[in-house]
């Protein structure tokens, strides 16, 4: 079934107020970069990124960030704008997807949501209220040794006592996350659940997703990571460690990166990684679709294998035209 989303304080099925917002999502390898660009053309809009590691600078490849020709054929915001030694929280990046939409929205730009971080784009679709709990570098340090020597899933159950809705939401393996979760607990005394409240900012949302067949995705991805070794990323991820950025790094985790630093530094055969590099984004994939599924409150899924961007366009424009 078809079904747009709306939201906002008083959006509704019938007569949803606020400004526009389009939100264009999917798993990696999509074309939801190619599809925007086409949209954000015919619509006089600039896109809005929504990709946890493109907002990295010196990480173009790997990530598949918008090249030089496509971002002049459409004004991409959130990429190249945060050092890879930092580490961008969720609330920030929220702070600053609201700040660019409303700003598009000030100069009668049609914002577009685009990427496949699920998180980010929830996070700013259904407003969540993100705890403001600055780190315990300490705790963070134990529970990451935890992690290290007792397991992921080991540190999985221990936030699963506490916290167990959020527990459910994240892969054991995200490290990461359950860090961090456990650290909300244990400082606060309360739960991310508890704390991640909802306040849907005020906009009607028109949400597009694009899908395709999983072996075709697969393929599809396969081939990309093949091009980007072409192109350049095992140079990348080496200047990467020469400008002296550490591979335990946040930004360094990514998929493609991980990989080419343990071809570099611990000297695995460069053939190993790639098809780890292929094994892992499959993985990755796959939760990003669970992501998605698990938040579809009324996406218009296409499948890229016919996909009719006449179609979506008058679609779109009739939308923008009734409110």
């Amino acid at each position: 079934m078809r079904r747009m989303l709306l939201t906002g304080n008083a959006a509704s099925m019938h007569g949803a107020v606020g400004k526009p917002l389009v939100v264009i999502l999917g798993a990696t390898a999509t074309g939801k970069t190619g599809l925007a660009i086409e949209l954000a053309k015919a619509l006089d809009g600039e896109v809005v990124s929504a990709d946890s590691r493109q907002v990295y600078r010196y990480m173009d490849i790997g990530t598949a960030k918008p090249t030089p020709a496509e971002r002049q054929e459409a004004v991409h915001h959130l990429i190249d704008y945060v050092d890879p030694a930092k580490n961008l929280t969720l609330a920030a990046y929220q702070r600053d997807a609201y700040t660019a939409i409303d700003s598009l929205h000030t100069r009668g730009k049609l914002p577009l949501l685009v990427g496949g971080t699920g998180q980010y784009i929830t996070a700013v679709v259904e407003g969540w209220s993100i705890p403001s709990v600055p780190p315990n570098h300490e705790l963070r340090a134990d529970l990451e040794l935890q992690a290290a020597t007792g397991g992921p899933n080991a540190l999985h159950a221990r936030l699963a006592v506490y916290d167990p809705d959020y527990a459910a939401r994240i892969h054991p393996n995200n490290v990461r996350r359950v860090v961090r979760a456990l650290e909300i607990c244990l400082t606060t005394g309360s739960t991310v659940t508890a704390l991640q409240q909802k306040h849907p900012p005020p906009y009607r949302v028109y949400t597009l997703g694009l899908h395709m067949e999983r072996d075709a995705l697969y393929a599809r991805a396969d081939a990309r990571v093949d091009h980007m070794v072409t192109v350049g990323l095992v140079d990348e991820v080496r200047g990467l460690l020469e400008r002296g950025y550490d591979p335990q790094l946040p930004s360094m985790s990514a998929v493609g990166y991980r990989e080419i630093v343990a071809h570099l530094i611990q000297g695995r055969p460069l053939d190993d990684c790639v098809q780890e590099i292929k094994h892992n984004t499959h993985d990755f994939i796959r939760r990003q679709e669970v992501w998605f599924r698990g938040h579809d409150h009324g996406i218009l899924w296409h499948n890229v294998g016919n996909l009719n961007i006449d179609i979506i366009l008058s679609e779109l424009r009739q939308w923008l035209q009734e409110h």
